[in-house]
């Protein structure tokens, strides 16, 4: 039989797939996985209700109901000063993987190159090959993961079509600060490229930092597409909703690629995150400061047992140096360890790189209840004493 995409022939299973099966075999606590295990809020999942019970559930606008548009363009004015035109500047996916692959499919043609920021999540770079294009890399390194722009400036090409920037940044818990946000757009100016922005984390910023979208630098708007999550804002990360908003130019192609992924988007949670997203301030404060106290509480509980723990100032992650453990092997080696042996699974960082990966990281995932931290924390202690 003729052979599958070359894509997709030799791919195996996601790490966090792989790493959460493995927790389940075991009766592990699964760290791993990036999903809070909370509820969601609790009027938000009644909008949802109401509208599934009383609103239409017939196919909505492929760009996205209304109402939601409205909101999230409202939500762009509200927290950035940003202004879109919700009936041509805001697009609704089903989830921000999908917002990416409909950017990409859509702005990519073959032999065009995109610049990847690693550690990356790991559909980035599938997505640009199936779509034609070839990735070029831009590494950074811990402890401070720093965005250089000397490397930076070696990754662009001729051929550079777009960049790919994930701001917050998972896997490494970076919020990228404005000079190194001015120096990837230098770059995008200077090779007349776009920017694809996933920006999922925006509302899990620590210490009171506040977001840079980088739609909002000069001379960007024209060039990005910004990708938000409602899944991230609001611990409901099963619904797969996910938001674009950039110029007309862009949105609309990129709807066209989404009209064959997905075309829409359930409509009844459509609503309830149009709802979401009108919650007060306090919501979203809320939201950060509590990730930031499961953050130190995890963290507090690791560097008690002696592991070496580094900052986070953003997202659901914390990264441990695998080599303050005492652990002789890799990050994959005590990953599968812990889940093993231990009953705690976490995430190896060199899987977050396609060459010359940082091997001696394992993430774990704080948005957890305060319980099933703790009870990771003792599975921990119990060992490693």
């Amino acid at each position: 039989m003729r052979p599958i995409h070359s894509t997709y022939r030799n791919m195996g299973t996601t790490v966090f797939e792989a790493m959460s099966r493995l927790a389940v075999v075991h009766d592990a606590v699964n760290l791993g996985q990036g999903f809070p295990d909370d509820r969601g809020p609790e009027d938000v999942l009644r909008a949802a209700a109401d509208a599934l019970l009383d609103g239409p559930n017939q196919y909505p606008s492929m760009l996205g109901v209304p109402a939601l548009r409205q909101a999230i363009a409202e939500h762009e004015r509200r927290f950035y000063d940003l202004g879109f035109d919700w009936q041509s500047e805001v697009l609704v996916t089903s989830g921000a993987t999908e917002a990416l692959a409909a950017c990409i499919l859509a702005l990519i043609e073959s032999g065009d190159e995109a610049v990847l920021i690693q550690p990356a999540y790991d559909a980035y770079a599938p997505l640009v090959r199936r779509a034609g294009g070839v990735p070029r890399f831009v590494s950074l390194r811990p402890p401070d993961w720093t965005l250089d722009p000397e490397a930076l400036a070696a990754a662009f090409t001729a051929r550079t079509k777009l960049v790919v920037l994930n701001n917050p940044l998972n896997p490494a818990a970076r919020a990228f600060s404005r000079s190194e946000l001015a120096a990837l757009a230098a770059q995008v100016e200077e090779h007349d490229a776009y920017a694809v922005c996933d920006e999922v984390y925006e509302h899990v910023t620590f210490a009171g930092a506040r977001h840079v979208p980088f739609i909002s630098l000069p001379g960007m708007r024209a060039r990005s597409l910004k990708i938000g999550s409602a899944g991230k804002t609001f611990s409901l990360t099963g619904w797969k909703v996910g938001m674009i908003v950039g110029p007309r130019e862009l949105i609309q192609p990129v709807a066209k690629a989404h009209q064959f992924l997905t075309f829409t988007t359930p409509p009844n949670l459509q609503t309830a995150v149009a709802y979401g997203l009108g919650k007060s301030d306090d919501f979203f404060t809320g939201l950060s400061a509590e990730m930031e106290r499961r953050r130190d509480r995890l963290a507090v509980g690791l560097r008690g047992l002696g592991f070496e723990v580094l900052p986070s100032e953003a997202t659901y992650f914390l990264n441990v140096d695998v080599r303050s453990t005492g652990f002789a092997g890799n990050d994959v080696e005590l990953c599968r360890h812990l889940v093993e042996k231990v009953g705690v699974a976490a995430i190896p960082i060199s899987a977050f790189y396609e060459d010359q990966p940082v091997d001696h990281l394992i993430r774990f995932c704080f948005a957890k209840q305060d319980a099933v931290i703790d009870r990771a924390l003792e599975r921990l202690r119990g060992h490693f004493r």
